[in-house]
Protein backbone atom coordinates (compact mmCIF):
# COMPACT_ATOMS: atom_id res chain seq x y z
CA UNK A 1 0.00 0.00 0.00
CA UNK A 2 1.36 3.09 -1.14
CA UNK A 3 1.57 5.96 1.60
CA UNK A 4 1.05 9.39 0.56
CA UNK A 5 1.70 12.69 2.62
CA UNK A 6 -1.20 15.64 2.23
CA UNK A 7 -0.74 19.01 3.14
CA UNK A 8 -3.70 20.99 4.52
CA UNK A 9 -4.31 24.58 5.50
CA UNK A 10 -6.64 25.90 7.91
CA UNK A 11 -7.74 28.43 9.38
CA UNK A 12 -4.77 30.26 11.98
CA UNK A 13 -5.49 29.41 15.79
CA UNK A 14 -7.32 26.40 14.58
CA UNK A 15 -5.27 23.40 13.25
CA UNK A 16 -6.00 21.24 16.80
CA UNK A 17 -8.72 21.12 15.45
CA UNK A 18 -8.43 19.96 12.14
CA UNK A 19 -5.54 18.26 13.99
CA UNK A 20 -8.52 16.06 16.25
CA UNK A 21 -10.66 15.78 12.89
CA UNK A 22 -8.22 14.09 10.93
CA UNK A 23 -7.34 11.81 13.81
CA UNK A 24 -10.82 11.30 14.33
CA UNK A 25 -10.53 9.80 10.22
CA UNK A 26 -7.93 7.25 11.50
CA UNK A 27 -5.49 8.55 9.94
CA UNK A 28 -1.35 9.61 11.36
CA UNK A 29 -0.44 13.28 11.81
CA UNK A 30 2.70 14.20 10.35
CA UNK A 31 3.33 17.77 11.34
CA UNK A 32 1.21 20.62 12.75
CA UNK A 33 2.28 24.11 11.32
CA UNK A 34 0.80 27.44 11.16
CA UNK A 35 -2.57 27.07 9.46
CA UNK A 36 -1.54 23.83 7.63
CA UNK A 37 -1.56 20.18 8.99
CA UNK A 38 0.52 17.53 7.27
CA UNK A 39 -0.85 14.03 7.91
CA UNK A 40 -0.05 10.65 5.81
CA UNK A 41 -2.80 7.78 4.48
CA UNK A 42 -3.14 5.75 1.20
CA UNK A 43 -4.92 6.97 -1.63
CA UNK A 44 -8.31 6.39 -0.78
CA UNK A 45 -7.23 8.54 2.47
CA UNK A 46 -7.05 12.19 0.02
CA UNK A 47 -10.58 11.23 -0.96
CA UNK A 48 -11.99 10.85 2.52
CA UNK A 49 -10.08 13.85 3.49
CA UNK A 50 -12.01 16.32 0.99
CA UNK A 51 -15.11 14.52 1.61
CA UNK A 52 -15.53 14.60 5.49
CA UNK A 53 -13.22 17.07 6.58
CA UNK A 54 -15.30 20.53 8.16
CA UNK A 55 -12.23 22.22 9.04
CA UNK A 56 -10.07 21.98 6.22
CA UNK A 57 -9.78 24.98 3.66
CA UNK A 58 -8.39 22.27 0.76
CA UNK A 59 -6.21 19.52 0.63
CA UNK A 60 -3.56 18.81 -0.85
CA UNK A 61 -1.00 15.70 -2.01
CA UNK A 62 2.64 16.94 -1.15
CA UNK A 63 4.34 16.31 -4.26
CA UNK A 64 8.18 17.46 -2.55
CA UNK A 65 10.07 19.40 0.00
CA UNK A 66 13.52 21.15 -0.32
CA UNK A 67 15.50 24.01 0.63
CA UNK A 68 15.91 26.56 -1.78
CA UNK A 69 17.77 30.38 -1.82
CA UNK A 70 18.20 31.22 -4.97
CA UNK A 71 15.92 30.19 -8.39
CA UNK A 72 19.00 28.20 -9.40
CA UNK A 73 18.06 25.76 -6.08
CA UNK A 74 14.38 26.07 -6.72
CA UNK A 75 14.73 25.17 -10.26
CA UNK A 76 16.57 22.08 -9.56
CA UNK A 77 14.75 21.12 -6.77
CA UNK A 78 11.66 21.54 -8.76
CA UNK A 79 12.82 19.53 -11.31
CA UNK A 80 13.49 16.53 -9.02
CA UNK A 81 10.45 16.08 -7.92
CA UNK A 82 8.92 12.75 -9.94
CA UNK A 83 6.02 14.57 -11.39
CA UNK A 84 5.53 11.83 -14.05
CA UNK A 85 3.99 9.64 -10.62
CA UNK A 86 1.58 12.41 -11.11
CA UNK A 87 0.73 13.73 -14.40
CA UNK A 88 0.00 12.47 -16.88
CA UNK A 89 1.44 13.83 -20.40
CA UNK A 90 -1.70 16.25 -21.12
CA UNK A 91 -1.96 17.24 -17.77
CA UNK A 92 -3.42 21.13 -17.38
CA UNK A 93 -0.51 21.96 -14.91
CA UNK A 94 0.26 25.52 -13.06
CA UNK A 95 1.78 27.34 -9.97
CA UNK A 96 -1.76 28.39 -8.84
CA UNK A 97 -0.11 29.96 -5.46
CA UNK A 98 3.31 30.63 -4.52
CA UNK A 99 3.36 32.40 -0.67
CA UNK A 100 7.10 33.21 0.55
CA UNK A 101 7.32 33.77 4.55
CA UNK A 102 11.24 34.98 5.99
CA UNK A 103 12.42 32.97 2.49
CA UNK A 104 15.27 34.48 0.25
CA UNK A 105 13.11 34.07 -2.65
CA UNK A 106 10.02 36.39 -2.25
CA UNK A 107 8.31 37.02 -5.66
CA UNK A 108 5.34 35.07 -6.36
CA UNK A 109 5.47 35.82 -10.16
CA UNK A 110 9.06 34.70 -10.31
CA UNK A 111 8.55 31.67 -8.60
CA UNK A 112 5.41 30.06 -10.01
CA UNK A 113 7.39 31.21 -13.65
CA UNK A 114 10.37 28.65 -12.33
CA UNK A 115 8.35 25.78 -11.16
CA UNK A 116 6.16 25.66 -14.10
CA UNK A 117 9.50 25.79 -16.34
CA UNK A 118 11.07 22.81 -14.30
CA UNK A 119 8.04 21.06 -14.32
CA UNK A 120 7.88 21.19 -18.07
CA UNK A 121 11.39 20.07 -18.35
CA UNK A 122 10.60 16.65 -16.52
CA UNK A 123 7.63 16.20 -17.64
CA UNK A 124 8.88 16.43 -21.02
CA UNK A 125 11.85 14.57 -20.52
CA UNK A 126 10.10 11.89 -19.23
CA UNK A 127 7.51 11.31 -22.13
CA UNK A 128 9.66 12.38 -24.45
CA UNK A 129 7.95 15.04 -25.84
CA UNK A 130 8.81 18.44 -26.87
CA UNK A 131 5.78 20.00 -26.48
CA UNK A 132 3.12 19.41 -23.97
CA UNK A 133 -0.20 19.77 -24.81
CA UNK A 134 -2.10 20.53 -21.44
CA UNK A 135 -5.18 19.43 -23.04
CA UNK A 136 -6.24 16.88 -19.97
CA UNK A 137 -7.67 17.41 -16.23
CA UNK A 138 -6.16 20.34 -14.30
CA UNK A 139 -3.33 20.05 -11.77
CA UNK A 140 -2.93 23.46 -9.91
CA UNK A 141 0.25 23.58 -7.80
CA UNK A 142 0.67 25.39 -4.63
CA UNK A 143 3.66 26.53 -3.14
CA UNK A 144 5.03 27.65 0.48
CA UNK A 145 8.24 28.97 1.33
CA UNK A 146 8.60 29.60 4.72
CA UNK A 147 12.82 29.62 5.76
CA UNK A 148 14.39 28.64 2.20
CA UNK A 149 11.77 25.07 2.82
CA UNK A 150 9.55 24.67 -0.21
CA UNK A 151 6.94 22.53 0.26
CA UNK A 152 5.01 21.23 -2.93
CA UNK A 153 1.28 20.37 -2.97
CA UNK A 154 -1.13 19.52 -5.51
CA UNK A 155 -4.76 20.93 -5.32
CA UNK A 156 -7.03 17.81 -4.77
CA UNK A 157 -9.80 20.29 -3.79
CA UNK A 158 -10.55 22.81 -6.35
CA UNK A 159 -12.92 25.26 -5.13
CA UNK A 160 -12.27 26.00 -1.30
CA UNK A 161 -13.95 23.15 1.06
CA UNK A 162 -15.78 26.37 2.96
CA UNK A 163 -18.14 25.92 -0.70
CA UNK A 164 -20.23 23.23 0.73
CA UNK A 165 -22.92 23.69 -2.33
CA UNK A 166 -25.52 24.47 0.45
CA UNK A 167 -25.36 28.15 0.02
CA UNK A 168 -27.56 29.28 -2.19
CA UNK A 169 -28.93 32.23 -1.04
CA UNK A 170 -26.38 34.56 1.05
CA UNK A 171 -26.07 37.16 2.72
CA UNK A 172 -23.70 40.35 3.49
CA UNK A 173 -20.82 39.18 5.54
CA UNK A 174 -21.02 35.66 6.17
CA UNK A 175 -19.21 33.73 8.43
CA UNK A 176 -17.25 30.92 6.21
CA UNK A 177 -18.55 27.37 6.70
CA UNK A 178 -15.13 26.06 7.56
CA UNK A 179 -14.83 28.44 10.13
CA UNK A 180 -18.35 28.13 11.62
CA UNK A 181 -17.90 24.65 12.05
CA UNK A 182 -14.33 25.62 13.78
CA UNK A 183 -15.63 27.45 16.19
CA UNK A 184 -18.90 25.30 16.63
CA UNK A 185 -15.97 21.90 17.45
CA UNK A 186 -14.28 23.95 19.85
CA UNK A 187 -17.52 24.29 22.14
CA UNK A 188 -18.73 21.58 24.53
CA UNK A 189 -21.51 21.34 22.45
CA UNK A 190 -23.19 18.03 21.17
CA UNK A 191 -26.05 16.21 19.64
CA UNK A 192 -28.98 16.31 20.97
CA UNK A 193 -28.75 19.79 23.41
CA UNK A 194 -30.23 23.22 22.02
CA UNK A 195 -27.80 25.17 20.21
CA UNK A 196 -29.51 29.14 19.18
CA UNK A 197 -27.86 31.49 17.31
CA UNK A 198 -29.53 35.23 17.75
CA UNK A 199 -28.15 36.30 14.54
CA UNK A 200 -28.64 33.38 12.16
CA UNK A 201 -27.86 35.44 9.27
CA UNK A 202 -27.41 32.83 6.33
CA UNK A 203 -28.00 29.83 8.73
CA UNK A 204 -24.08 28.42 8.85
CA UNK A 205 -23.59 27.97 12.49
CA UNK A 206 -27.15 25.96 12.52
CA UNK A 207 -26.87 24.12 9.08
CA UNK A 208 -23.19 22.93 10.16
CA UNK A 209 -24.75 21.73 13.30
CA UNK A 210 -27.03 19.99 12.13
CA UNK A 211 -25.13 18.38 9.45
CA UNK A 212 -22.76 17.19 12.00
CA UNK A 213 -25.49 15.57 13.99
CA UNK A 214 -27.74 13.68 11.17
CA UNK A 215 -23.88 12.28 9.85
CA UNK A 216 -23.75 14.36 6.57
CA UNK A 217 -20.08 14.35 5.01
CA UNK A 218 -19.74 18.65 4.33
CA UNK A 219 -18.41 17.40 1.12
CA UNK A 220 -20.92 15.47 -0.13
CA UNK A 221 -23.10 17.70 -1.68
CA UNK A 222 -20.31 19.25 -4.15
CA UNK A 223 -17.47 17.95 -6.53
CA UNK A 224 -13.36 17.70 -6.23
CA UNK A 225 -10.85 18.31 -9.01
CA UNK A 226 -9.20 14.93 -8.20
CA UNK A 227 -12.26 13.26 -9.82
CA UNK A 228 -11.71 14.29 -12.87
CA UNK A 229 -7.96 13.18 -12.52
CA UNK A 230 -6.89 9.59 -14.35
CA UNK A 231 -4.22 7.70 -12.96
CA UNK A 232 -2.72 8.49 -9.51
CA UNK A 233 -6.29 9.20 -7.33
CA UNK A 234 -8.22 6.40 -9.01
CA UNK A 235 -11.68 7.46 -9.46
CA UNK A 236 -13.31 4.72 -7.71
CA UNK A 237 -11.70 6.06 -4.38
CA UNK A 238 -13.77 8.90 -4.60
CA UNK A 239 -16.84 6.36 -5.33
CA UNK A 240 -16.34 4.38 -2.20
CA UNK A 241 -15.88 7.31 0.06
CA UNK A 242 -19.10 9.15 -0.93
CA UNK A 243 -21.22 5.65 -0.79
CA UNK A 244 -19.71 4.52 2.76
CA UNK A 245 -20.99 8.53 3.60
CA UNK A 246 -24.06 7.93 2.30
CA UNK A 247 -24.45 4.95 5.01
CA UNK A 248 -23.32 7.16 7.94
CA UNK A 249 -26.33 9.21 7.33
CA UNK A 250 -29.15 9.40 10.37
CA UNK A 251 -32.82 10.13 9.62
CA UNK A 252 -33.74 11.85 13.18
CA UNK A 253 -36.65 13.26 13.69
CA UNK A 254 -36.02 14.28 17.62
CA UNK A 255 -33.47 16.98 16.18
CA UNK A 256 -36.24 19.23 15.40
CA UNK A 257 -36.20 21.72 17.64
CA UNK A 258 -32.49 21.71 19.43
CA UNK A 259 -31.43 24.08 16.58
CA UNK A 260 -33.38 27.52 16.37
CA UNK A 261 -31.83 30.29 14.18
CA UNK A 262 -33.06 33.79 14.63
CA UNK A 263 -32.90 36.85 12.67
CA UNK A 264 -34.79 40.65 13.12
CA UNK A 265 -34.40 40.51 9.56
CA UNK A 266 -37.09 38.82 7.61
CA UNK A 267 -35.14 38.03 4.68
CA UNK A 268 -32.36 36.69 6.66
CA UNK A 269 -34.68 34.06 7.58
CA UNK A 270 -35.72 33.15 4.46
CA UNK A 271 -32.05 32.79 3.39
CA UNK A 272 -31.62 30.24 6.49
CA UNK A 273 -34.16 28.16 4.89
CA UNK A 274 -33.11 28.15 1.61
CA UNK A 275 -29.42 27.00 2.46
CA UNK A 276 -30.76 24.86 5.22
CA UNK A 277 -33.32 23.15 2.27
CA UNK A 278 -30.51 23.16 -0.29
CA UNK A 279 -27.97 21.20 2.73
CA UNK A 280 -30.93 18.86 3.22
CA UNK A 281 -31.27 19.75 7.08
CA UNK A 282 -34.24 22.06 6.91
CA UNK A 283 -36.55 19.76 8.85
CA UNK A 284 -33.56 19.52 12.14
CA UNK A 285 -33.57 23.29 12.36
CA UNK A 286 -36.49 26.07 13.53
CA UNK A 287 -36.14 29.60 12.34
CA UNK A 288 -38.00 32.81 13.57
CA UNK A 289 -38.08 36.08 12.75
CA UNK A 290 -37.17 37.22 16.49
CA UNK A 291 -35.69 40.27 17.90
CA UNK A 292 -32.61 39.36 20.17
CA UNK A 293 -34.38 41.47 23.12
CA UNK A 294 -37.06 39.11 23.03
CA UNK A 295 -34.84 35.88 22.96
CA UNK A 296 -36.00 33.10 25.59
CA UNK A 297 -35.66 29.58 26.04
CA UNK A 298 -37.44 27.25 28.76
CA UNK A 299 -34.48 24.06 28.58
CA UNK A 300 -31.36 24.76 30.83
CA UNK A 301 -27.80 23.74 29.51
CA UNK A 302 -28.30 24.97 26.33
CA UNK A 303 -25.76 27.23 23.94
CA UNK A 304 -25.69 30.73 22.02
CA UNK A 305 -23.32 30.30 19.07
CA UNK A 306 -23.69 33.71 16.88
CA UNK A 307 -21.65 36.23 14.86
CA UNK A 308 -23.17 39.17 15.72
CA UNK A 309 -22.96 42.63 13.51
CA UNK A 310 -19.94 44.31 13.83
CA UNK A 311 -21.21 47.48 12.25
CA UNK A 312 -20.64 46.84 8.49
CA UNK A 313 -24.66 45.63 8.45
CA UNK A 314 -25.89 48.51 10.07
CA UNK A 315 -26.63 51.94 8.82
CA UNK A 316 -25.92 53.32 12.06
CA UNK A 317 -23.07 52.20 13.62
CA UNK A 318 -24.24 53.71 16.89
CA UNK A 319 -26.82 51.08 16.94
CA UNK A 320 -23.80 47.99 17.58
CA UNK A 321 -23.29 48.79 21.36
CA UNK A 322 -27.48 48.69 22.07
CA UNK A 323 -27.55 45.19 20.20
CA UNK A 324 -24.15 43.50 22.52
CA UNK A 325 -26.25 45.48 25.43
CA UNK A 326 -29.22 43.16 24.63
CA UNK A 327 -27.66 39.78 23.96
CA UNK A 328 -25.79 40.24 27.42
CA UNK A 329 -29.48 40.79 28.93
CA UNK A 330 -30.89 38.05 27.15
CA UNK A 331 -28.19 35.73 27.63
CA UNK A 332 -27.94 36.58 31.66
CA UNK A 333 -31.69 35.35 31.99
CA UNK A 334 -31.08 31.92 30.00
CA UNK A 335 -30.43 30.06 33.16
CA UNK A 336 -27.62 27.41 33.17
CA UNK A 337 -26.90 28.27 29.50
CA UNK A 338 -23.67 29.01 27.45
CA UNK A 339 -22.92 31.54 24.95
CA UNK A 340 -20.03 31.82 22.75
CA UNK A 341 -19.69 34.95 20.30
CA UNK A 342 -17.28 35.43 17.49
CA UNK A 343 -16.90 39.38 16.40
CA UNK A 344 -15.13 42.18 15.69
CA UNK A 345 -16.52 44.55 17.36
CA UNK A 346 -13.53 45.89 20.08
CA UNK A 347 -15.84 46.61 23.23
CA UNK A 348 -17.99 43.50 23.00
CA UNK A 349 -17.17 42.06 26.19
CA UNK A 350 -17.62 45.77 27.92
CA UNK A 351 -21.35 45.86 25.99
CA UNK A 352 -22.56 42.52 27.03
CA UNK A 353 -21.53 43.33 30.64
CA UNK A 354 -19.32 40.42 31.06
CA UNK A 355 -15.71 39.45 30.64
CA UNK A 356 -15.52 36.11 28.63
CA UNK A 357 -14.12 33.45 30.25
CA UNK A 358 -11.67 32.96 27.60
CA UNK A 359 -11.08 34.67 23.91
CA UNK A 360 -8.97 33.53 21.15
CA UNK A 361 -7.98 35.67 18.37
CA UNK A 362 -9.51 34.43 15.19
CA UNK A 363 -9.16 35.47 11.57
CA UNK A 364 -12.29 35.59 9.27
CA UNK A 365 -10.88 36.01 5.76
CA UNK A 366 -8.46 39.00 6.31
CA UNK A 367 -10.89 40.51 9.30
CA UNK A 368 -9.06 40.01 12.77
CA UNK A 369 -12.23 38.61 15.46
CA UNK A 370 -12.17 37.57 18.53
CA UNK A 371 -14.12 34.43 19.58
CA UNK A 372 -15.78 35.36 23.25
CA UNK A 373 -16.24 32.28 25.34
CA UNK A 374 -18.47 31.87 28.34
CA UNK A 375 -19.20 28.74 29.19
CA UNK A 376 -21.63 27.42 31.25
CA UNK A 377 -22.52 24.98 34.33
CA UNK A 378 -22.07 21.32 32.66
CA UNK A 379 -25.19 19.26 32.87
CA UNK A 380 -25.63 16.17 35.44
CA UNK A 381 -23.78 12.93 33.38
CA UNK A 382 -21.23 12.40 31.19
CA UNK A 383 -20.23 15.34 28.64
CA UNK A 384 -18.37 16.10 25.57
CA UNK A 385 -14.64 17.86 27.09
CA UNK A 386 -13.81 21.17 24.74
CA UNK A 387 -10.62 20.67 22.73
CA UNK A 388 -7.59 21.53 24.54
CA UNK A 389 -4.94 23.03 22.33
Amino acid sequence: MEIIKYIVPCHFGLEAVLKREIQDLGFQIVSVDDGRVVFSGDKKAGAAANLYLRTAERVLIMAGEFKAASYDELFEGTKKIPWEDFLPSDARFWVAKAASIKSELYSPSDIQRIMKKAMAVRLGDHYKISWLPETGASYPIRVTIKKDIVSVGIDMSGPSLHKRGYRVSPVIAPISETLAAALLMLTPWRRGRVLLDPFCGSGTFLIEAAMIAAGIAPGSKRSFLAENWDGFIPRQAFREVRREAEEKVIADPDLAGTLQGFDIDPGAIRHSRDNARAAGVEPYIHFQEKDVRALSNSKKYGFLLTNPPYGERLEDRGQIRELYEALGASFKKLDSWSMYVVSAYPDAEKAIGRKADRNRKIYNGMLKTYFYEYPGPKPPGKQKKPLKE
